[in-house]
């Protein structure tokens, strides 16, 4: 039996560990995939999404840059990707049609809550960064039900744009947006979505931001500590984690969209830490 074909498109995407990822489900589930990486010209991410699945694809993932444009490109979102305003999922459905999704929120909840044993409800949580990463998370976050959530920006008015957005998702949490430099107030959780760590640098917030007892959490990941981890900690954080399990979680749910199981995540994280 001919393996159903999958990728992973971005530019670049020589470092993506996604066919690292899907392969290892693959192997555990039985299931008949083949995913491969494509670098997508800049200016022709349609014409690439067109081509694969022209040639018999049946599924991608998205990532940086084009995240947006495979949203516009779907013919169908679900309510996750329509709120995201981003997708990193598609799938060509049994009528030929275009269905976007986003797995980066509930990959980044299961990963705290399932994974760590970080209990989100009643909590206050602090998200730093207000570009399309933290837009595609809010939907699952709120769904926990935090006593409050608070996102951060350097610019203001680009966190306030996604409280008017998320509001009505929020219930009784209270939804709220400043800038880096108001934050003085402790918080339970604390999440990086600015990259960045990635560059070295750090969003200028106090320390005071931090207790013993704030759990931390980097969506970027590294095979070192990351910055932002390393902040924390040198301010007295004990429980710091990195993205490595969201993006395996935020996998495993495309995995389960496309072939209708879910695979076990935990030897898949281990295994990817000790590449």
């Amino acid at each position: 039996m001919e393996n159903d074909l999958y990728a992973v498109v971005g530019h670049p995407i020589s470092h993506s560990k996604s066919p690292r990822i899907h392969s290892l489900f693959a192997r555990q589930t039985g299931q008949p995939v083949e995913y491969t990486a494509i670098q997508a010209p800049l200016d022709d991410f349609a014409g690439t999404v067109r081509s694969f699945f022209a040639r018999g694809g049946k599924g991608l993932n998205v990532t940086v840059p084009f995240k947006e444009q495979a949203w516009t490109l779907a013919d169908r979102r679900t309510p996750e990707a329509e709120k995201a305003g981003a997708a990193n999922t598609l799938l060509l459905d049994s009528d030929g049609l275009l269905t976007a999704d986003n797995t980066d929120g509930r990959g980044l909840v299961t990963d705290l809550v399932h994974n760590h044993g970080v209990d989100l409800r009643d909590k206050s949580i602090m998200v730093l960064g207000a570009g399309g990463a933290v837009r595609g998370v809010l939907g699952p976050l709120l769904a926990e039900r935090p006593a409050e959530l608070t996102i951060a920006n350097r610019t203001v008015s680009r966190a306030e744009a996604l409280v008017e957005l998320f509001r009505p998702d929020a219930g009784a949490t209270r939804l709220s947006a400043c800038g880096f430099e108001d934050v003085a107030d402790r918080f339970d959780i604390i999440i990086n979505g600015t990259s960045a760590s990635l560059q070295g640098d750090l969003p200028p917030i106090s320390p005071n931001v931090i207790g013993a007892d704030t759990v931390v959490y980097d969506m970027m990941y590294s095979l070192t500590t990351t910055t932002f981890n390393q902040w924390a900690l040198d301010q007295g954080a004990t429980r710091v984690f990195d993205g490595l399990g969201m993006l395996v979680e935020q996998a495993a749910e495309s995995f389960r969209i496309w072939r209708g199981v879910r695979p076990e995540t935990a030897a898949v994280m281990e295994e990817l830490r000790n590449d």
